[in-house]
């Protein structure tokens, strides 16, 4: 499209117009000018321009017809367009018009009727102005009776008992259940939460609900106290499943503990006259005690002094065992309160809160086996009596001893179940001490009364009969140490002492006898005597020091019979002399030895040969360990075998140093034996 149709004026070639014309000229050239002007206008048109490029795509969109005659009017057309646009406007413009005129009629009306409604408010208002006022000061003042009944209804709950709570606390009619032990909580709490009544600045009020809540809470402490002191009366402490209500009184009562001090002390002289009617019955088998009909007497079953002992030892222990696992049942299944109430109610005591010193906290377990040490304190007495007159009336040492050893087990036993503290154990231990005194004194009265007899070495060189019966004690003390539940330092310490008092007296009696023997039967009596110790003490590992004492002594003794075998072989070969001079003159001449000595010894030495080793075993035939006379004269032989050999080497020196001598000079000849010889004869 040409710029020429986009202005929508269109310029078809006009004939010309005659040049003279004047006027007709200017017209022309105005008209010219104008379109000039406006071609102009139209080519410095850009296309750039934002409006220019929607009018040309506007005209683009309506599809028209490019032609003169659509070019000529389009002008036309868009104009009459615009003005049937503009008048739709105008013709909406006027209906909004109208809707405005009407809503400020409704407006205009609206605005009326608020006026008239806020001068009828205003009235209202000022004519319920007082009743709302009254009303706003009525509900206030509700509020705070409200809030003040409230308080009052919370102070009677926290702080005071109903008059049921107070006879349930009061009343001896009254069962002890459940619902006392919470009124008495209450009560002990309301004395307790006095003190924040107490902070403020009228304690009018405080000071009466402390007053009547405390005294209310005494007589319910009182009516637990006696309470509990009838339910002990009829207790029975057989049944494993103990009254839980019993348990929580107690533990209740812990608070106070000069009442719970007081129920102990009750409860355990209660126990203390029953156990000891049982115990006295258990002997006995009369007496009010409970016992089984089934059951003997120990008092005559019981004809030994040690299982009389044992058994009422035993009869006592297992009180003391049944007694504790009662009072465990009691008291140690609710410790920790136990413990708490009762360490709160000695840190409420007056006399401790004025005292100056530390006192210690309750200990559950002391008290424990206090109660229970006391609980069998009668039957221990009574236990001691008859523990101490069969002490004093026992006359055998090994009894005693036994019965010192039976008190100390039961003293261990004892120590672990009550503690060290107990009276019990205190009886017990002195008991043992008093026992093993009485096993000292008969140990040096049969000690002085074997010394008063005369004393004979047996024929046989046996250990003497007080030795052997020493023995016998020995081994039933050792044994009876091996099953002890001593430590093996303390045994060891304790055996040495007995030892150094059962036997030592012994053994040096018996070592006096060999002092007026020979020295051959005074070594093998020695080593009989030692050995029959050493095998006495072999048996426990207790007396493995005095068993290697033994030893090396017996191991002396066998190195004289050595010596006495050796000499005995010297002697009886004929060869002393000859193997003296030897040692005594390593480098003797020839005329030391000579051939009618070594004819003569060589004679004497085949006698000999073939029966020397019997007769040295029988010189020892008195030794009871065969074993040891082998090895002794075993080693004797070997001895003498090298003292031969150190002779047949001298003579072999003596024969070479004569080697151009005659041979019936020659010392071989006339003593033809050889250290071999010799070895497989003594063998």
């Amino acid at each position: 499209m040409s710029q020429t149709e986009i202005s929508g004026v269109s310029t078809p070639c006009e004939p010309s117009k005659p040049a003279d014309a004047p006027g007709h000229t200017v017209a022309s050239n105005k008209v010219i000018n104008a379109l000039a002007t406006k071609v102009s206008a139209v080519l410095s048109a850009s296309y750039s321009d934002a409006e220019f490029r929607d009018a040309v795509a506007l005209i683009d969109h309506r599809g028209l017809k490019h032609d003169g005659r659509t070019r000529r009017r389009l002008r036309l057309d868009l104009q009459k367009e615009v003005i049937e646009k503009n008048g739709k406007i105008l013709d909406d413009f006027g209906f909004v018009s109208d809707q405005l005129r009407h809503i400020k009629v409704v407006l205009e009306k609206l605005n009326a009727d608020s006026s008239k409604m806020k001068r009828m408010v205003a009235v209202a208002h000022s004519g319920m102005e007082s009743p709302l006022a009254e009303a706003s000061a009525l509900l206030e003042k509700r509020r705070g009776i409200e809030g003040k009944r409230h308080l009052l209804q919370i102070l009677r709950e926290r702080f005071v008992l109903s008059d049921e709570e107070e006879l349930a606390l009061t009343s001896a009619a009254e069962p002890v259940d459940e619902v006392f032990f919470a009124c008495l909580a209450k009560a002990k709490r309301i004395t307790q939460e006095c003190e924040v009544l107490l902070g403020f600045e009228k304690q009018t009020l405080a000071s009466e609900i402390m007053e009547k809540s405390s005294k209310i809470l005494g007589y319910g402490y009182q009516k637990l106290y006696k309470w509990v002191q009838r339910e002990f009366k009829t207790l029975d402490v057989e049944n494993p499943q103990m009254n839980a209500t019993m348990r929580k009184a107690l533990t209740v009562l812990a608070a106070r503990p000069s009442l719970f001090q007081n129920c102990l002390d009750f409860f355990a002289d209660g126990r203390q006259n029953i156990l000891s009617d049982s115990f006295f019955t258990a002997l006995t088998g009369n007496g009010s005690g409970r016992g089984s009909a089934a059951s003997k007497p120990i008092d005559m079953i019981a004809h030994d002094p040690l299982r009389y002992v044992g058994d009422m030892l035993a009869w006592v222990h297992s009180a003391a065992v049944s007694e504790r696992e009662i009072l465990e049942v009691l008291f140690v299944a609710d410790s920790e309160e136990l413990v708490k109430g009762i360490n709160s109610g000695r840190d409420a005591e007056l006399w401790r809160i004025i005292s100056d010193g530390e006192d210690e906290g309750f200990n559950t377990l002391k008290t424990l086996n206090n109660l229970v040490d006391r609980d069998v304190s009668g039957a221990a007495r009574l236990l001691r009596q008859r523990v101490e007159q069969v002490i004093q009336s026992n006359e055998d040492s090994i009894v005693a001893f036994k019965l010192g050893h039976l008190l100390k087990f039961y003293g261990v036993m004892l120590l672990k179940l009550l503690g060290p503290g107990c009276s019990l154990l205190h009886s017990v231990r002195s008991l043992e001490k008093e026992a093993m005194r009485q096993f000292r004194a008969l140990l040096r009265e049969h000690i002085a009364a074997v010394r008063a007899e005369p004393q004979s070495m047996p024929s046989d060189l046996d250990p003497p009969v007080f030795l052997q019966d020493a023995l016998k004690q020995i081994q039933v003390i050792l044994s009876t140490y091996e099953t002890s539940l001593s430590t093996a330092e303390e045994s060891e310490e304790n055996i040495g002492q007995i030892l150094a008092e059962a036997v030592d007296p012994f053994i040096l009696d018996s070592e006096a006898l060999a002092k007026s023997m020979p020295t051959l039967r005074s070594s093998i009596y020695l080593i009989n005597c030692r050995l029959a110790l050493a095998n006495c003490f072999k048996k426990s590992k207790l007396a493995k020091e005095r068993e290697e004492q033994l030893m090396t002594l017996i191991d002396e003794e066998a190195e004289i019979l050595t010596d006495s075998q050796l000499a005995f072989f010297h002697r009886g070969s004929g060869l002393y002399d000859l193997i003296t001079i030897i040692k005594q003159r390593a480098n003797s001449g020839a005329d030391s030895i000579t051939t009618d000595k070594l004819s003569a010894s060589s004679t004497e030495l085949d006698h000999f040969l073939p029966s020397a080793y019997i007769d040295a075993l029988e010189r020892l035939g008195g030794l009871k360990d065969s074993g040891l006379a082998r090895k002794i004269t075993e080693e004797a032989a070997e001895r003498f075998c090298e003292d031969f050999e150190l002779l047949e080497n001298h003579i072999d020196a003596l024969d070479a140093a004569r080697s151009g001598g005659e041979d019936d000079d020659n010392l071989r000849s006339v003593f033809p034996r050889t250290v071999g010889e010799i070895r497989v004869l003594l063998s």
